[in-house]
């Protein structure tokens, strides 16, 4: 009883409209005010202890540091580069703009932050070039999803600190299923660009020209290489390369790039502020949340009870698969992975997955909910950048919902895809 009432005051209260983090929240005071075995005190010591980590410390600095590289003429330099390497292809200005996400996927970690920065310059600007809006909005909507696959990723931060994870080996890893993804988001622009004759620039990318817009950007490009290189190496440890990523962005925005004032610091540091206020709640809560679950032992009856339902590695797999897109739509993605890791990790090594695919693969499903209605964080920002109806814009990005389905396949039954790269460093 003590589960359904854990379960049905949070469907209720999500009902009610109330934020994901306060849900979660009140459904676990609920739960403990009705168990009476439980002491009030429970909640406050999780929402404190939950926090105080020193690999959690990594989530708000690059919050932060996504934010001022957003602001200081990165985002801009990254497109022009992407621009010269496909521009002048069909649909190439769609297929650049997929490119420019994922070069900012390697600074903010961030699915809506890469929206927000990529889609206010690059939506207008495909209109302009005579490209559907909607297909425009979608574009870039979903090509932010690989804001979180792509490292650093703060998913993968929160992953690594439940599952027990090494932080810098999730990052390694999700470099090449990053990539998949991007790859089979541009193929699809490019069939529908030529379906629709969305012809590439006239001008003839020369190699100059593209070794001009690649120096132009060098100060943007190398900030993946500094935070990986330093982590894998041993150099500094995933929250202190945080640190350094926004020592690094001030730098490239008031002395390199010189598209930052000190003036808009504090604003900054306000907006980033919020945004990891909001983000530590749901953390907070939503360990207290997982935490009764695991009392009530949640976690074991569902393993077993998806063990029984099959001898079959895959169909366990496929069926943890739509459980993760389905919880994807209606849930807040560190909620759900904090809440879902220590339920659905015990089962993947169960089935021979290594703790770090196995990672990769519901940041990956998880990412997917970012463009799926009725959450569909991306959406909501692309629809508010385009003003699109959020029904509209889900039509649209069905054919990238697809793409993406596509490459979580192959992400899943080849791990080669995730540990391929962590096999130099063993």
């Amino acid at each position: 009883m003590t589960t359904l009432v854990l379960f049905g005051s949070f469907a209720i209260f999500l009902l009610l409209s109330v934020p994901i983090g306060i849900a979660l929240g009140l459904s676990t005071f609920t739960t403990i005010l009705y168990s009476g075995a439980i002491p009030l005190q429970f909640l406050m010591k999780e929402l404190v202890t939950s926090v105080d980590s020193f690999p959690i410390m990594a989530v708000p600095f690059f919050i932060l540091a996504g934010e001022i590289m957003g602001k200081g003429g990165i985002s801009e330099r990254l497109f022009k580069f992407a621009n010269a390497l496909v521009g002048n292809k069909t649909g190439g200005f769609a297929m650049a703009t997929i490119i420019t996400c994922m070069f900012f996927a390697a600074i903010s970690g961030s699915g809506p932050a890469t929206v927000a920065a990529i889609g206010g310059i690059m939506i207008p600007a495909m209109v302009k070039q005579g490209y559907d809006k909607k297909f425009a909005t979608a574009t870039v909507a979903a090509a932010g999803s690989i804001g979180v696959i792509i490292p650093p990723s703060i998913p993968m931060v929160i992953y690594g600190v439940v599952g027990g994870a090494s932080i810098g080996d999730m990052f390694i890893a999700g470099i090449i299923p990053g990539l998949i993804v991007g790859f089979a988001m541009m193929l699809w622009a490019y069939i529908y660009s030529r379906k629709n004759n969305y012809k590439g620039s006239d001008e003839k990318t020369s190699f100059r020209y593209i070794w001009e817009t690649f120096w132009d950007a060098k100060w943007a490009l190398v900030i993946p290489v500094i935070i990986l290189g330093g982590i894998y190496g041993g150099i500094f440890t995933p929250t202190e390369a945080a640190v350094i990523a926004v020592v690094y962005g001030i730098i490239a925005g008031l002395l390199l790039y010189r598209e930052l004032a000190l003036k808009d610091l504090p604003k900054l540091f306000i907006d980033s502020s919020l945004t990891t206020a909001t983000i530590l709640i749901i953390v907070g809560t939503a360990t207290a949340f997982g935490r009764l679950l695991t009392i009530e032992q949640i976690p074991t009856q569902v393993a077993n009870m998806m063990l029984a339902i099959s001898e079959s590695e895959i169909v366990i797999i496929l069926l943890i698969t739509v459980l993760l897109l389905l919880v994807g739509c209606f849930m807040d993605t560190l909620a759900a992975i904090i809440i879902l890791t220590p339920i659905l990790l015990p089962i993947g090594i169960n089935l021979g997955y290594d703790p770090i695919h196995f990672g990769i693969i519901m940041v990956v499903n998880l990412a997917i909910g970012f463009i799926t209605p009725p959450l569909g964080v991306n959406l909501f920002v692309g629809s508010g950048i385009s003003g699109l109806s959020i029904e509209a814009l889900s039509k649209a990005i069905i054919p990238y919902f697809l793409a993406m389905l596509f490459s979580l396949l192959m992400i899943t039954f080849i791990p080669e895809l995730s540990l391929w790269l962590i096999s130099f460093g063993d």
